[in-house]
């Protein structure tokens, strides 16, 4: 028979968890977006805190909360800097190239498709793009690809 842990004082978690939380949305986000997510973080934290049943599997459970901060601040991130034109020139943007391909598609796959192939974006990028999440971004991929196997072998 299992034993719940006790919780501990807001302030020893905290204590016990601030650095690897920082670390990680600094990681992830980069130094300038990390200090609000951190403290998003811990606000989540100390307002579910109360309703913890037990002291079990803390460091995964506030990880878990600066993770979803992560992906929040991810979708609400508008790019800022603007695209910088390459020396070297195609004669179809890519999304042309793939037009004959991804007409078909309905238009969220669609994009997903043309993001991912024809720009090389990852899954974050095209979840910004889409206002989706990474993983809804990669199942529209998926879809997608799988919608053309099946045109191209039919």
């Amino acid at each position: 028979m299992m034993h719940a842990m006790a919780i501990p004082p807001f302030e020893h978690f905290y204590e016990q968890h601030r650095v690897e939380v920082l670390r990680l949305l600094r990681r992830r986000l980069g130094a300038e977006r990390a200090d609000d997510a951190f403290q998003e973080t811990f606000l989540r934290a100390l307002r579910a805190y109360r309703r913890l049943e037990h002291g079990e599997h803390l460091r995964a459970w506030v990880l878990t909360i600066a993770q979803n901060v992560e992906l929040d601040a991810l979708r609400r991130a508008k790019p800022t800097a603007e695209l910088v034109e390459s020396g070297a020139e195609d004669s179809r943007p890519a999304y042309e190239e793939l037009a004959a391909l991804t007409d078909g598609l309905p238009p969220k796959e669609r994009a997903a498709v043309v993001l991912r192939y024809g720009y090389d974006l990852s899954y974050d990028q095209i979840a910004v793009a889409l206002g989706s999440s990474p993983n809804a971004a990669r199942q529209a991929a998926s879809t997608g690809v799988r919608r053309l196997r099946r045109s191209v072998s039919s």
